[in-house]
C-alpha cells in the first residue's frame, strides 16, 4: 500500500439543499450515511463478505450435488440474487449491486496495489516512479484506453443475449455456473491489467449492460448537490482524484451526472470531491428521460424480447418450446437453434423493426407545419424508444415474481446443505417444497404490468410534446407507439391470465 500525504481535514458539505425539485438528499437527511459513504474502508467493507460468498459459490457448482435446484449456487444466484436483483435492488437503489460486486475484486487490487488506501501523486511531481499516472493517482499495468468504436454497450448487449440463449443450462447445470462466473472473474483481471480502470464494468461485463439501461429508472441516484460549485471548481477531484479518493472508476465526470446509466456507486467521487458536494439523492421513479444511442435502444428490445420469450418458455403451456432451450437435457440441436435463431430474430430483427417502421408511421401521421421540418428520425425512434425502459423493467419483475414464489422453498434447503452432501446446518433441509400464493400471481403480474404500461405511456407522451409541439401533432405521433406497447401488454396478460 501506499503512503498517504498528510490528510486534510474533511471536507464539509455546501450549504442548501440545492437539489431540483422531487429529490431528497440523503447525506443532509442521515449525516452518518455521509460518514460510512467518505470511510477508505467502505466499499472493501462491502465486497469482502460478497466475495466469500461468491467463492462458496463456485466450490458448490465444482464439488457440490449437480441437482440444480439442490445445489447453492443455481437456488442463491438464479433464484434469488435475480429477484432481488431486478425486483428491488435495480428500482429502488440503482446500480447498488456495483459497489458490492466481486468481479473486478482481483484486476483492481492488482491495478491499484491497494485494497483500501489511496495512491496519490503530487501534480508537481507526476514524472518518475513505478505505474502510470492519471490525474492525481497512480496505477499499475498497461492502463491503455479502450477502444473508442468500442466505447458503448453493444459489447455488452451482445454478450448478455449469447448468454440469455443458454439460460436453461444455467438454471439445471452447476458446473455451466461456474464456467460463467469463473470466466467473468478472470475476464475481469485480465482486463483491468491491460486497461484503464473499470473498463470491464463499463464496456464488457453483461450484467453491467442492463443495469444501466435499468437504472434510470431507480429511485436513486449520486449527483451534485450544488452545481454552481462544480462549475466553478478548479480542483476536480471527482474526475482526476485526490489523497482522499480515486478519480471516477467508471470514466465519468461525477459533477456532469445527468443519468444514472454508467455510475456504478463506489462513492470515490464523494471521497475526492474537495468541497463536499457530492451526495445520494433520493428521487421519483424514472427520472432519467433519454436513451443517448441506438446501442442504448437495442438493450431495450432485448431485455422486453427475453422477458417475453421467457414467459413464452417458462410459464406458457407449451412443453415443446421448454424442450428445445433445454439442449442439456434433450439434445435436440434441431429444436435448440430453431429457438435461439427465434429469439435472437424477436431481439435484434423483429421487435426493433416493428418499433422502427410504428416510429416512421408516427412520424408521419404528426406532419410538420409549413416551414418547418419535421424532427430526425433518430432522434424520434430514441425518444420513443424510453418506454421500453419502465415497460421491459416492470415485465422482468412480472417474469420473477411467480419464480421466486414457485421456488423460493429451495432457498431454505439449500441454506442447510448448501453443497447437496446432506447437510442440516439449520434444520431447513428438509423443508418440503411449498408454493407460496400461487392464485395470487396473475393478480401481481397484472398489477405489475399495467404499472409498467402506465410509465411507458407517460414517458412516450413526453417525448411526444418535447418533439411534436402541439398536443394534436404529438398525439397522432404517439398513437402507433402507443398501440404497439399496449398490444405487448395484452400479449403478456394472454400468457399470464390467459
Amino acid at each position: 500500500m501506499s503512503a498517504l500525504p498528510h490528510a486534510a481535514p474533511a471536507p464539509q458539505p455546501t450549504p442548501g439543499p440545492k437539489v431540483r425539485s422531487g429529490r431528497i438528499d440523503l447525506f443532509l437527511r442521515f449525516p452518518r450515511l455521509r460518514w460510512l459513504a467518505e470511510r477508505r474502508w467502505f466499499q472493501f467493507a462491502v465486497v469482502l463478505p460478497n466475495l466469500g460468498l461468491f467463492l462458496l459459490f463456485l466450490s458448490a457448482g465444482l464439488f457440490g450435488t449437480p441437482v440444480g435446484n439442490r445445489n447453492i449456487i443455481i437456488v442463491f444466484v438464479w433464484i434469488l440474487w435475480w429477484f432481488l436483483l431486478i425486483s428491488a435492488l435495480v428500482p429502488f437503489t440503482s446500480r447498488i449491486w456495483c459497489t458490492v460486486c466481486p468481479f473486478p475484486f482481483f484486476g483492481e487490487w492488482a491495478q491499484r496495489r491497494a485494497l483500501v488506501q489511496v495512491r496519490a501523486v503530487d501534480p508537481k511531481k507526476k514524472k518518475g516512479g513505478p505505474g502510470v499516472v492519471i490525474g492525481r493517482n497512480r496505477y499499475f499495468g498497461k492502463n491503455l484506453k479502450w477502444p473508442k468504436a468500442l466505447s458503448n454497450i453493444w459489447l455488452q448487449n451482445i454478450g448478455f443475449l449469447a448468454l440469455c440463449t443458454f439460460s436453461a443450462l444455467f438454471l439445471t447445470r452447476p458446473i455451466v455456473s461456474v464456467i460463467v462466473l469463473g470466466s467473468l472473474f478472470v475476464i475481469a483481471t485480465v482486463l483491468h491489467l491491460v486497461y484503464r480502470q473499470r473498463t470491464f464494468c463499463s464496456y464488457v461485463c453483461p450484467v453491467s449492460g442492463f443495469l444501466s439501461l435499468f437504472s434510470m429508472a431507480s429511485m436513486t441516484e449520486v449527483r451534485p448537490r450544488d452545481l454552481d460549485v462544480c462549475q466553478t471548481c478548479t480542483d476536480k477531484g471527482c474526475l482526476a482524484g485526490s489523497d482522499k479518493g480515486w478519480g471516477c472508476p467508471w470514466l465519468i465526470y461525477p459533477s456532469k451526472l445527468e443519468r444514472n446509466n454508467y455510475c456504478g456507486l463506489c462513492m470515490e467521487c464523494v471521497k475526492a470531491c474537495p468541497h463536499g458536494n457530492m451526495t445520494v439523492n433520493l428521487r421519483p421513479f424514472l427520472s432519467d428521460g433519454w436513451l443517448k444511442g441506438y446501442d442504448e435502444s437495442y438493450k431495450a428490445f432485448i431485455m422486453l424480447s427475453l422477458a417475453l420469450a421467457y414467459s413464452v418458455i417458462y410459464l406458457g403451456p407449451w412443453a415443446f418450446l421448454k424442450d428445445w432451450a433445454n439442449i442439456a437435457e434433450k439434445h435436440d440441436w434441431a429444436g435448440f437453434f430453431t429457438y435461439a435463431g427465434a429469439l435472437w430474430a424477436l431481439a435484434l430483427v423483429v421487435l426493433p423493426g416493428t418499433y422502427y417502421l410504428v416510429v416512421r408511421l408516427g412520424r408521419s401521421l404528426a406532419g410538420a407545419p409549413a416551414g418547418t421540418t419535421a424532427p430526425p428520425t433518430k432522434d424520434v425512434f430514441l425518444g420513443f424508444a424510453h418506454p421500453l425502459v419502465p415497460l421491459g423493467l416492470l415485465a422482468w419483475v412480472a417474469f420473477s415474481f411467480p419464480l421466486m414464489l414457485v421456488n423460493g422453498s429451495y432457498i431454505l434447503q439449500v441454506l442447510s446443505d448448501p453443497f447437496g452432501w446432506g447437510w442440516d446446518l439449520f434444520h431447513t433441509a428438509h423443508v418440503a417444497w411449498t408454493p407460496v400464493v400461487p392464485w395470487w400471481t396473475p393478480y401481481i403480474q397484472v398489477a405489475l404490468l399495467l404499472t409498467g404500461l402506465f410509465f411507458a405511456l407517460r414517458s412516450g407522451a413526453r417525448h411526444a410534446r418535447r418533439l411534436f409541439p402541439g398536443g394534436a401533432r404529438a398525439l397522432r405521433a404517439f398513437a402507433p407507439v402507443a398501440l404497439l406497447l399496449g398490444g405487448i401488454v395484452a400479449g403478456f396478460f394472454t400468457l399470464y391470465v390467459g
